[in-house]
């Protein structure tokens, strides 16, 4: 068996392997591209993806248009756009899931990233780097209340994962409460917390102790907490999205998050907010929190975080939570959290988003945005079930799936760029740059008069 691997592996030549990456190389120094560099490219893209990374992405990705064969490979960006390896320009509405919050590339970012780069990558791991302890001080003047000290991550599911440990350290509890359509990530805790079966079923049992109410149903988060104080396991954390992603961008009920910190403070446990898509600006507010006068004891961060630019997350709680890890800082770590490139990232977005005073502007564009979309929609109401939203947080529910699939690949046709939410796939997200141009919102408003009357309901 071992000749056999090895027989299979030498196929491609160590000289046929340089030569490759050598062409790969090229292409990335390249400021423009040749249509055959392009077919080359795309060419590659798709048997590489079916060879070595996923066939499945491929049979995702051909739903998302028409016209072509296999999905649109994507190139550059730049601003609230980006472009695909043929020159087609798109408008981004769903912005990687919520990054680019300060636009696609922005300047300022990019130059501190270089900036730092010409200096120095990565750190020792065991020397004291400057940028992570001066990003923590950042984040302590910006966040609300009295959250204080910072663990820097690489993603959304890290800072979950960090959240749920700081939480356990606190007190000697270990039951959480999550709520039903959240989404808090993949890696093994945070997908004990989030609430779609298809993602959780192949992995249980999963972290115990994770209990599940429904999104918005204060009365029904009391009685688990009564009910779990009463058996003796007691509630350690509420984990909840102050407004939900991939749940279907929804809403809470009014003074639902005021009556859920005000139960955490009574039975003396923990608030979680995890602020991965709605933080930084994207719902109006620096953070969505600060929407319902509410300050947690933690907050996760990540997505836009880094700009775009960066991964980059961050956990900051406060300081009666964090110092359970003052003993030992060891009891939790990682190698690449914190690094001065994504620390340099974070620091510029930060800058950007109030110099620019982004989150007024998601403010403003998101009303003008939704005002637009729901006037269309008025008309159509045996397609559309409803648009909601905050800021530049944006869900367009349709009545059935099918609508919002035909939906999706009808804008990207247009040149626009959409897709649904994880947890609800009948929810099409709207979540552009806070940059975005009012001809670009324009655009996107219009594209949609055009397509509605074309779908089936």
């Amino acid at each position: 068996m071992s000749i056999n691997v090895e027989s299979k592996k030498t196929q491609a030549t160590q000289s046929e392997t340089q030569d490759y990456i050598k062409k790969v190389l090229q292409l990335i120094e390249q400021k423009e591209i040749s249509k055959e560099d392009a077919q080359w490219v795309t060419r590659e893209t798709v048997e590489n993806f079916r060879n070595h990374v996923n066939p499945g992405f491929l049979e995702y990705r051909k739903t998302v248009t028409k016209d072509t064969q296999f999905a649109a490979v994507e190139w550059s960006d730049q601003d609230s756009c980006f472009t695909d390896v043929n020159g087609k320009k798109y408008i981004d509405c769903l912005g990687g899931f919520g990054i680019y919050n300060v636009g696609h590339r922005n300047p300022k970012v990019v130059k501190a990233v270089t900036d730092q780069l010409q200096r120095q990558a990565l750190h020792s791991q065991d020397l004291l780097d400057p940028l992570r302890a001066m990003l923590a001080k950042i984040l302590a003047d910006i966040t609300p209340g009295d959250l204080k000290y910072s663990f820097f991550t690489n993603s959304g599911t890290e800072s979950v994962e960090a959240a749920l440990k700081l939480a356990k350290m606190y007190s000697d509890r270990f039951t959480i409460i999550s709520t039903t359509k959240s989404f808090h990530g993949k890696s093994l805790g945070s997908l004990s917390a989030t609430a779609k079966g298809m993602f959780r079923k192949p992995f249980i049992p999963l972290i115990p102790g994770v209990r599940h109410v429904p999104f918005g149903d204060v009365d029904m988060m009391r009685k688990t907490f009564e009910s779990c104080a009463l058996v003796g396991e007691d509630v350690a954390a509420v984990l909840l999205e102050p407004i939900q992603g991939e749940g279907g961008v929804i809403l809470p009920p009014q003074d639902y998050l005021k009556q859920v910190r005000a139960l955490c403070d009574e039975y003396d446990a923990l608030l979680i907010l995890d602020e991965v898509q709605t933080g930084m600006g994207r719902t109006g507010k620096m953070f969505a929190s600060e929407l319902y006068d509410v300050v947690p004891d933690i907050i996760c961060l990540a997505k836009a975080f880094g700009g775009g630019v960066m991964p980059a997350g961050a956990v900051v709680a406060n300081e009666k939570v964090f110092k359970s890890w003052f003993d030992n800082p060891f009891m939790h770590t990682t190698t690449f959290g914190g690094n001065p490139l994504a620390c340099a990232a974070a620091i510029a977005t930060i800058d950007v988003l109030l110099e620019e005073k982004l989150p007024e502007r998601a403010a403003e564009v998101g009303e003008y945005f939704l005002n637009g979309l729901r006037e269309v929609a008025n008309e159509h109401q045996d397609k559309v079930l409803e648009i909601r939203g905050q800021g530049l947080m944006i869900g367009i529910e349709f009545h059935k799936d099918e609508v919002g699939y035909e939906f999706s690949k009808a804008l990207f046709d247009k040149g626009i760029l959409v897709a649904g939410t994880l947890i609800n796939s009948k929810t099409i997200r709207i979540e552009p740059s806070l940059t975005i141009q009012l001809d670009e919102v324009d655009t996107v408003i219009n594209a949609f008069k055009e397509v509605l009357p074309t779908l089936q309901a």
